[in-house]
């Protein structure tokens, strides 16, 4: 089996490919492709928002992972999402159709709910209210039509993940480690924010499992550890996992917000783009992302790792020397 990575350089597809090839199958051969590196420099060039053109032995004897995506919100024009996720779904599936390859596993994002503090399942109706999930929940669409057009055959496996943690991410968890291991956190408003989770291994195993024939050939899931975190269970989780002190300090969200305010445009009318304290990324932060994990709990692709054992595998895992 030939398991065509499109996004293979990022955080999730090095960690997909490692995952494949850690299974050790004389049958599968991965093949990664990106537009720019990212994590890892073992990928071929490919731009998704054009055709795409592949030559392979048994071609149609494949799985495609459509990873490849702009996703850092904010920090792009919004044209940017739409012409990534959006032209790049619409030429996944143009090549898919040409080559005869019935399965498609697609990470889209729990951005396709929209944001607001209510409990978002599976049978929720999306409302996404940004441009990147917006892009997103369109790209999950367009794939559905290419399914539609042969049910029996074509396979489609959606993921909704929500923040997706572990070696090499260099987001949202990596930079909570350091502002604790420095002494500098603070919680932003509020202790009971609930943000939906996922560590990058658990991720990796359900993308190719999903790839599997497994049941019905359309299947979405939201990606979160269950119960979902609070912002207070993550960072004494993480403080405790790699003996740290565990934060205590609040700051109240409005000054918060004033304060990323005013440096932005400030920083904004000398000509600079600091994108790192935008008024925007406060909202996220206050915000919850409440993402049900059960109906993953309750399938064959349920988490392998709770919160406590993905941090302490990743702290492992750098030899406990952090998590960065």
């Amino acid at each position: 089996m030939n398991h065509l990575i499109f996004g293979g350089s990022g955080f999730i597809g090095t960690h997909l490919k490692k995952y494949i090839l850690s299974l050790q199958n004389p049958d599968d051969t991965v093949f990664s492709y990106d537009i720019k590196h990212k994590v890892s420099e073992d990928f071929e060039f490919l731009d998704v928002r054009k055709p795409i053109h592949i030559e392979l032995n048994n071609i149609s004897n494949s799985i495609i992972y459509n990873l490849a995506a702009i996703h850092t919100t904010p920090g792009h024009a919004d044209e940017e999402y739409y012409e990534a996720n959006i032209l790049g779904a619409e030429q996944i599936c143009d090549f898919a159709r040409r080559n005869n390859i019935n399965t498609i596993v697609f990470t889209s994002s729990v951005a396709a709910y929209g944001t607001g503090e209510r409990f978002k399942s599976e049978d929720l109706l999306p409302m996404p209210n940004v441009p990147y999930g917006i892009s997103k929940l369109t790209a999950e669409y367009i794939q559905k039509l290419w399914q539609a057009e042969d049910p029996v055959k074509r396979r489609l496996f959606i993921v909704r993940p929500g923040v997706v943690f572990g070696e090499g991410e260099g987001g949202n968890y990596t930079r909570l480690y350091k502002s604790i291991k420095k002494g500098f956190f603070f919680y932003p408003g509020r202790t009971d924010t609930i943000k939906a989770s996922v560590y990058v291994k658990d991720v990796a195993r359900i993308l190719y499992q999903g790839g599997q024939p497994n049941g019905d050939n359309v299947q979405t899931f939201n990606l979160s550890i269950e119960p979902i975190p609070t912002i207070k269970e993550i960072c004494e989780t993480m403080a405790e996992a790699t003996n740290l002190k565990k934060p205590t300090l609040r700051v109240p969200s409005w000054f918060l917000k004033t304060v990323a305010t005013t440096a932005y445009y400030s920083a904004r009318l000398i000509g600079k783009d600091i994108n790192g304290i935008h008024p925007d990324r406060v909202d996220k932060l206050i915000i919850s992302t409440n993402i049900s994990g059960k109906k993953l709990e309750s399938s064959p692709f349920k988490l392998k790792y709770t919160l406590k054992e993905a941090l302490q595998d990743w702290y492992r895992d750098r030899k406990n020397t952090g998590l960065e």
